[in-house]
């Protein structure tokens, strides 16, 4: 069973009996799910990651009124339920896991995840938020949420970046697949620096993969989700295969940047964001950027983003 059935599971059996019959006035009030940090919140879990931070459990996000009311108390509550469920148990925890599970404020989660406690109030802290903390803040699922305001601000963010903020981040994507990909890889390679030009091509795919996930109007997760991710996508997932190539050597990488660059330069022209037929991606990167609104974020550093 993976880990989002897992949770969902041990939530119907013992999770929402304890509400209930533990907290009747706030059962409609209390929203509850799995999301954040982990594989399993994105169904990537397997028998691999369930070595540290695998257990049966689940979010119980609240108001910060209804934290102050009932927080404790349901959060001891939360405690004394099964510590081992459908042959899973609690097992160590990584120096990085812990928290991830039970109760919690609705700002606490946001801001653990965002680093702000809702929706964010300007293009600038949109801007400054990584996209893998945004991935993460709309991964898995929300169980029961009557009052709505969890769900409200996850399907706000949801949405995607703004329009202007999307824009920027296009202009810086393609600003860096030009100059690590299609300018500095073969110069690497001619100057017999090998290493180099793996580097190359890594910023290159980085910068690639987010590409793609900008012009799904999506969020890059996690760096090691990142290519299975991109694979799943509706628009040009099929560049996960020539990306990997790029990534393990496995074919000629000048070739393998071209074509990827190619695509990308379509799919900008196909959704309205640039008009020139530069082969070269840089050209595209100011197009981009001239088509931003907001004057603060245009006029932002290229590869700021």
């Amino acid at each position: 069973m993976r880990g989002l059935e897992l949770a969902r599971a041990y939530y119907e059996e013992y999770g929402r009996p304890m509400i209930e019959e533990q907290f009747p006035a706030y059962a409609g009030r209390i929203a509850v799910g799995l999301a954040g940090e982990g594989s399993e919140c994105f169904g990537y879990d397997d028998q691999y990651s369930r070595d540290h931070d695998f257990e049966a459990g689940f979010c119980l996000w609240l108001t910060r009124e209804d934290g102050e009311a009932i927080g404790f108390p349901l959060f001891r509550a939360y405690g004394k339920l099964p510590a081992e469920y459908r042959g899973v148990k609690k097992e160590k925890s990584s120096l990085f896991g812990g928290g991830r599970k039970g109760v919690m404020e609705i700002s606490e989660f946001y801001g653990r995840m965002i680093g702000c406690p809702g929706v964010p109030g300007s293009l600038e802290e949109w801007l400054a938020i990584p996209e893998y903390a945004l991935a993460q803040a709309v991964n898995g699922q929300v169980f029961r949420d009557d009052l709505g305001e969890f769900s409200r601000i996850r399907e706000e963010l949801g949405r995607g970046y703004p329009e202007d903020v999307r824009l920027k981040k296009i202009a810086a994507r393609a600003a860096v697949m030009a100059q690590a990909g299609q300018y500095n890889y073969s110069r690497c390679l001619r100057r017999g620096e090998a290493g180099a030009a793996a580097l190359a091509a890594a910023e290159f795919a980085k910068a690639g993969i987010s590409m793609v996930f900008l012009l799904n109007k999506r969020y890059t997760p996690y760096y090691k989700w990142m290519l299975r991710a991109m694979g799943e996508l509706p628009v040009l997932g099929e560049l996960r295969e020539p990306m990997e190539r790029l990534l393990t050597g496995g074919g000629d990488g000048a070739r393998l940047i071209e074509e990827i660059c190619g695509a990308v330069i379509a799919e900008m022209a196909r959704q309205g964001l640039t008009g020139g037929n530069w082969d070269y991606l840089e050209p595209h990167a100011l197009e981009v950027t001239e088509r931003i609104q907001d004057g603060n974020l245009r006029n932002l550093h290229l590869m700021e983003g």
